[in-house]
């Protein structure tokens, strides 16, 4: 499965505002001059504590054939075995830097929850659902927004799972 959306004329931020526009969402994308590349940099960009920041992590499924979405807590890590289960695949591996920007068009520090060609089968920590809001990438790593793990579990069509180490 190849979409190949890096291109000159793509704008990330604007492929998640107008998903979220599309949604429903009521809330709005914010800038930051900091970087939020990692969960530290974004926990002290937005002021909140790295559990209430939101991870999007890619996923290759049974070598590429699709990709998945692992939305997680700023403090926990990917468990690929459980996702594997859960789906019910034989393969899942975390999609590299270029084969993330090349397929969505998002780079590392950046990727979001949402703005995809199509939303990926989408996984949400079961650990957000402890948090009233965290605090998502919007397609680069100056831009976010806050939003409820309610919220982005109905905006993503994604299902709340244990799937932390």
């Amino acid at each position: 499965m190849c979409i190949l959306r890096a291109s000159e004329d793509f704008d990330p931020v604007e492929a998640v505002n107008k998903y979220l526009s599309a949604s429903g969402f009521e809330g709005r994308i914010f800038h930051t001059e900091e970087t939020i590349f990692t969960v530290s940099d974004a926990s002290s960009a937005v002021g909140a504590p790295e559990e209430e920041i939101l991870k999007s992590i890619l996923l290759r499924v049974n070598r590429g054939q699709y990709f998945a979405l692992a939305l997680m807590s700023g403090v926990n890590r990917v468990d690929t075995k459980k996702i594997k289960k859960i789906l019910g695949v034989s393969h899942v591996s975390f999609a590299g830097p270029d084969e993330c920007s090349n397929w969505s068009g998002f780079k590392p520090g950046g990727v979001p929850p949402v703005g995809y060609p199509e939303q990926p089968k989408t996984l949400l920590d079961e650990d957000l659902f402890k948090y009233s809001e965290v605090w998502a990438a919007a397609g680069t790593d100056h831009e976010f927004f806050p939003i409820s793990p309610d919220e982005l579990m109905r905006i993503t069509g994604g299902e709340k799972a244990d799937i932390k180490k």
